[in-house]
């Protein structure tokens, strides 16, 4: 199966290169997965600022660990595609990196009004960013990633429609956001990272123990 859906991901994907190098793919998920994870039975935290960082209230995250993909199909399924040796292989020669010795790590994240995300760049153990949107956000409102300049002025915002992404490499321009802005119901992404060695939170990771590459 992930033979061909990494084949198809990679004739799907679209470079940018303003402001810094980023791939864009559309229908990323099987339509029928794609559905099964936008619809999983979480309650979305009840949380009332994130001062600009996921970090805040760490607390509240959800992962697709083992405990989540034990409890949910789809988290395992998707789990298991991004672990797969051609899923990699295919990301690597897309993006011209290497991910040899990282791991897996799958965050499943429900976002609600007053939700915003400062300026950062995802340097560091993060080797790989890729951003899924599972909702289709309700007419006129903007639900996807702000892509910035170093100076912080929006280049380009992604569309945010469901079962779209955004990808990139970190680096010291890979400069992107959330800009405070309407959130009607709950906005539900996944964040797929591969991460390298040295990061500390394996209870995070969807197999840890097992880096891919």
């Amino acid at each position: 199966m992930t033979d061909s859906w990494a084949v198809r991901l990679q004739a799907a994907a679209v470079r940018g290169d303003v402001p810094f190098r980023h791939w864009r793919i559309s229908d990323v998920l099987p339509a029928e997965l794609a559905g099964a994870a936008a619809g999983l039975d979480l309650t979305p935290p009840h949380v009332e600022d994130t001062a600009g960082r996921r970090e805040t209230h760490n607390g509240s995250r959800w992962f697709f660990n083992a405990v989540m993909q034990a409890q949910f199909g789809c988290a395992a399924t998707v789990a298991r595609a991004f672990q797969a040796p051609d899923m990699v292989a295919m990301w690597q020669s897309l993006c011209g990196v290497s991910l040899a010795g990282c791991s897996l790590r799958i965050e499943y994240c429900q976002d609600t009004g007053g939700f915003w995300l400062e300026p950062h760049t995802d340097i560091g153990a993060k080797r790989f960013t890729m951003l899924i949107y599972l909702v289709q956000p309700p007419p006129g409102e903007a639900w996807g990633t702000d892509l910035l300049f170093p100076d912080g002025r929006l280049a380009e915002r992604a569309s945010g429609r469901a079962n779209s992404s955004v990808i990139f490499v970190p680096g010291e321009d890979t400069w992107h956001g959330f800009a405070k802005r309407p959130i009607t119901g709950v906005r539900r992404t996944l964040i797929i990272n591969y991460v390298g060695p040295e990061w500390r939170a394996t209870q995070e990771l969807c197999f840890p123990g097992q880096p891919v590459a």
